[in-house]
């Protein structure tokens, strides 16, 4: 089982992670955010990727979710976690609070970013229910525990489920949409979830989204507007929490999945494969691999 974990640089400086090394990967669809992390927790391996790069010097809008993601599949990777922050749309989801979403609302105009496919070869993969549930059961348990164990109930708590809209960005909300999005059911926001999801479907690695409440975006009147040292300190207060979680989480995950995230291609690829470009496939191996006629050669 490998666990791949996307977030801040600061989720990886684990007392116990061993055998700790680099990995830089080139891909076709061009650099990821940075170098890998790759090492051993719990007798599982880890791999590591900050998001925005080493120093936070991406905007949301300027991450290669594609090369991320395909980094990760060429490493071997079957789950992923996403650490992130976001602000909430409801009263009772408050800062520090932990949502689990296993639903996304999409506010992106970059679409043609967060897939694969294209340049000869045509897939649609069933996105109905876009996050692991296995992945995200054994997510909670983790982080419920961590919870207990750390004495954190008064402050802390895990949901289970909720809707993440994924807007563009970099700057946040006006309140006008932010009340929008309350009257439309949304939990809570961000600017990078749902292409990561998307992007593992498609990859069939399990994803599962840890999104942090940072705020309560703009929309309530009695708490201080959104700004950037506020969500500095709050997630500076989260990290903790994120790597215990973690750590914990390796233990909960199935050695082998039977979730149908593993076979997401199966029924969705409709190019004939024998007849696509060999270019594409030749960059899709880690994806299409399987997938492929044995007798269609690289290009």
């Amino acid at each position: 089982m490998r666990l791949g974990v996307i977030g801040g640089s600061g989720l990886y400086e684990l007392e116990d992670l061993q055998e700790v090394r680099q990995i830089k990967l080139d891909t076709p669809f061009g650099a990821p955010s940075d170098v890998y992390t790759r090492g051993v927790l719990g007798g599982s391996e880890v791999f590591f990727l900050p998001r925005h790069g080493r120093g936070h010097r991406l905007l949301p809008s300027e991450i290669n979710h594609r090369a991320n993601i395909w980094g990760f599949k060429k490493l071997g990777v079957e789950y992923v976690v996403s650490v992130s922050a976001v602000g909430s749309l409801r009263e009772e989801l408050r800062p520090r609070h932990v949502v689990l979403p296993d639903q996304y609302f999409d506010r992106t105009k970059h679409a043609s970013d967060h897939t694969f496919f294209g340049r000869g070869v045509v897939a649609h993969v069933s996105f109905g229910d876009p996050a692991c549930g296995v992945l995200r059961e054994a997510s909670a348990a983790a982080a419920e525990a961590v919870v207990s164990e750390m004495r954190l109930g008064e402050v802390v708590r895990v949901h289970r489920g909720g809707t993440y809209v994924n807007m563009e960005g970099p700057a946040f909300s006006t309140r006008a949409e932010s009340e929008t999005y309350r009257r439309l059911g949304f939990d809570v926001i961000g600017m990078t979830s749902l292409p990561e999801a998307k992007l593992c479907r498609e990859a069939e690695i399990c994803y599962q989204a840890m999104a942090m409440v940072t705020d309560y975006d703009c929309w309530h009147a009695t708490e201080a507007e959104v700004t950037v040292e506020l969500i500095v300190g709050i997630l500076r207060a989260n990290v903790e929490l994120a790597r215990h979680v973690i750590r914990g989480l390796v233990g909960r995950l199935p050695a082998t999945r039977t979730c149908p995230c593993r076979d997401a291609l199966r029924n969705a690829i409709l190019t004939d494969l024998k007849t696509a470009p060999a270019e594409t496939l030749h960059a899709l191996e880690p994806i299409l691999g399987r997938y492929r006629p044995a007798n269609v050669a690289d290009a």
